[in-house]
């Protein structure tokens, strides 16, 4: 009975060891000179399990993780009676408890398959939703995101049928899609990992966007620190058009769409959209002031739709499987599902996808497995670097954009960062002011000079020097970025300085 190994792929599983361990598997396979073959898939998101090992026969696959590549010869030689008590042993994944509570529609196939299998995409329907958008018109497909509630996944959660109905509308021939792929958030990295782990989801998702709205050529602007994601979405690309789902007929219909990989500059401020065009335009990323938009003036000065790597991704979903079923899940406004990425001092880190509507209390009870150090949670960032920090008494606030504004909090692009109970807010605080400083485009004021005066303020009130006047001070600082930014680096930076302020005054004391 021939079977198949699957060690992962991806930049986080080569980082703790994969590559060690599927050459131990692959060396015991040349050994053996058996039928059995070894499959690089991508990971499945439980980054606390890699290196992760899965063994397939007759179609049953069970996993073991973390392993080590010492391990590995004692783990194939196991009899079937001993497989279960194997102390790595995992089981059907989609049967563990990590994974039960998960709703995934978006990496449904992540870490499944080889991601540069074009066969075993097509087998897991992939390009379903592609041949459905071929046979209407652009205004339906349109309609279908319209009704699906699809919002941006990049953080600013607008509605992606409204922007694309803009650029469907305006006038002229020439029009683009960019996909925003310059992740550069702190703990996140659901971008980077479905580009890993399924690229041609997201290459499905932009040709569909480009018969919606009239566009024939698109670019991802992938940052310049993911080599790994170069390499397979380069690959990706290429075989996609050597099998006519890219260029021109795509699938032998009167239907054209090119696709070109960009590497990043290097920059935070890129991942801003505007900023992102001036680099793809070969300027240097700084922010364009608004009006006009980008639907309607954007790259090159055309009409061009810019989504972010998981909304492009959830369109092909959408499309295979119709708006109505996407649609029912979530709460609000807020429909679909959310994709998390628990990191920071977390035991169990990795990516969760779940419907809309959860609370953070129940993610970090279910999946978050307490803190790595072992001692008591204390605050949790959620929306990046400048999501506010929040405290236990937030923590039961729906994942829901509404209801997370509402309370102070923003979801941004779903990364969690979990600190404990040794963490120093105002040091975090101070740490946001830093981070502006560090990655502003110096284009307006507020945000260059802010963030310098406003680290230097954190300065002194963590050296107790005048701490009530300084804190005031800070508070009409972080005033002035806040309405007088040009874009939301500056005016999001006081997000986590006025939360650290308010929820633990005791820090600044």
């Amino acid at each position: 009975m021939s079977a198949r190994y699957f060690v992962p792929r991806d930049t986080t599983a080569v980082a703790v060891g994969a590559n060690a361990v599927a050459e131990a598997v692959s060396n015991l396979i040349a050994v053996q000179g058996s039928a059995d073959c070894l499959v690089r898939n991508g990971s499945r998101g439980a980054f606390w399990l890699e290196p992760l090992l899965e063994i397939e026969r007759d179609g049953n696959r069970i996993g073991f993780g973390p392993v080590s590549a010492a391990e590995v010869a004692q783990i194939l030689s196991l009899d079937s009676d001993a497989v279960s008590r194997h102390p790595k042993y995992l089981g059907r994944l989609e049967e563990h408890p990590w994974f039960v509570g998960q709703r995934r529609l978006t990496f449904a196939r992540a870490g499944m398959d080889d991601p540069l299998c074009l066969d075993a995409y097509l087998r897991r329907h992939g390009f379903d939703g592609l041949e459905h958008a071929l046979h209407l018109p652009p205004e339906d497909i349109v309609d279908e995101i319209t009704r699906s509630g699809l919002r941006g996944r990049g953080g600013a959660a607008f509605p992606a049928g409204i922007k694309w109905n803009t650029v469907l509308q305006a006038p002229g021939s020439e029009k683009y899609i960019a996909c925003n792929a310059d992740e550069g958030d702190s703990g996140t990295f659901a971008d980077r990992l479905l580009m890993e782990a399924d690229p041609y989801q997201l290459i499905e998702g932009m040709v569909i966007a480009g018969l919606a709205v009239g566009a024939q050529q698109g670019y991802i602007y992938l940052r310049s620190e993911y080599p790994h994601t170069w390499e397979i979405l380069h690959t990706a690309i290429a075989k996609a058009e050597a099998a006519g789902y890219l260029g021109d007929a795509i699938c032998e219909s009167d239907k054209n769409f090119h696709l070109q990989l960009r590497q990043g500059a290097g920059s935070y401020i890129c991942g801003e959209e505007t900023a992102m065009l001036e680099s793809l335009e070969g300027r240097r990323g700084v922010v364009r002031a608004k009006p006009p938009l980008p639907a309607l003036k954007g790259l090159f000065g055309k009409p061009t739709v810019v989504n972010n790597v998981l909304t492009l991704a959830a369109v092909a979903t959408i499309l295979a499987d119709g708006a109505d079923a996407y649609a029912a899940l979530g709460e609000g406004r807020s429909r679909g599902t959310i994709t998390l990425q628990l990191a920071g001092n977390v035991a169990k880190g990795g990516l969760v996808e779940v419907p809309y509507g959860i609370t953070l209390r129940e993610v970090l009870d279910r999946y978050a497995g307490g803190t790595r150090s072992g001692r008591p949670m204390r605050a949790i960032q959620v929306g990046g670097p400048l999501g506010a920090y929040l405290h236990e008494s937030q923590w039961d606030t729906p994942l829901d954009y509404e209801a997370f504004a509402a309370a102070g909090g923003m979801l941004g692009h779903g990364g969690v960062v979990v600190f404990d109970d040794t963490v120093d807010m105002a040091e975090q605080a101070r740490f946001a002011m830093a981070f502006c400083v560090e990655e502003s485009c110096g284009k307006c004021t507020p945000c260059r000079l802010g963030s310098v005066r406003g680290a230097e303020v954190l300065d002194k009130i963590i050296a107790r020097d005048s701490v009530d006047e300084n804190i005031n001070l800070l508070q009409d600082l972080c005033d002035t970025m806040e309405l007088g930014s040009l874009c939301a680096m500056g005016g999001l930076t006081p997000n986590p300085v006025r939360s650290a302020l308010k929820y633990f005054p005791e820090d600044f004391a």
